[in-house]
């Protein structure tokens, strides 16, 4: 009897890359994501001391100049703020999609390697009836010889 080939090799192979692509784009949606994170937090600080300079100000004279440009300045940090949390709310959209993905490919590739393994023990299994015929075989030609 033959070795064991599974046919649906090709197959399982190129599942299994199609989880390994998954697996990078995952990676890359979460390291997308926790970028965008640490840009909103940074916002967050740049924020914060925009607005204690804005108070600040209110104890010292400075031209009228000055505070409307330190309110543009505030207005636009703001903005960037709002803009960054819309952004990681896509890119947590874009990490669960992703996610979802992998499970998928991951699920794929698991049901033929559950195949392939079922395919290689109905292989062993044939074999061993098989190499257990040629043995009742042997057995009885030398039962014969030894009787005649």
């Amino acid at each position: 009897m033959t070795q064991f080939t599974f046919r649906l090799e090709r197959v399982r192979a190129l599942r299994e890359r199609g989880e390994d692509l998954a697996k990078q784009e995952l990676a890359g949606a979460m390291l997308r994501r926790t970028s965008c994170e640490e840009r909103l937090r940074e916002t967050g600080v740049e924020l914060d001391a925009a607005r204690d300079r804005q108070r600040d100000l209110s104890a010292i004279a400075v031209s009228a100049q000055d505070l409307i440009a330190r309110q543009q300045y505030l207005e636009r940090v703001e903005r960037n703020r709002v803009q960054g949390q819309q952004e990681l709310v896509q890119f947590e959209a874009e990490v669960d999609a992703r996610r979802a993905s992998l499970r998928e490919a991951a699920r794929d590739r698991q049901a033929l390697e559950r195949l392939k393994e079922r395919r290689r023990a109905d292989h062993a299994r044939e074999l061993a009836r098989v190499e257990g015929a040629a043995m009742d075989e042997i057995a009885l030609t030398l039962h014969r010889r030894r009787a005649s």
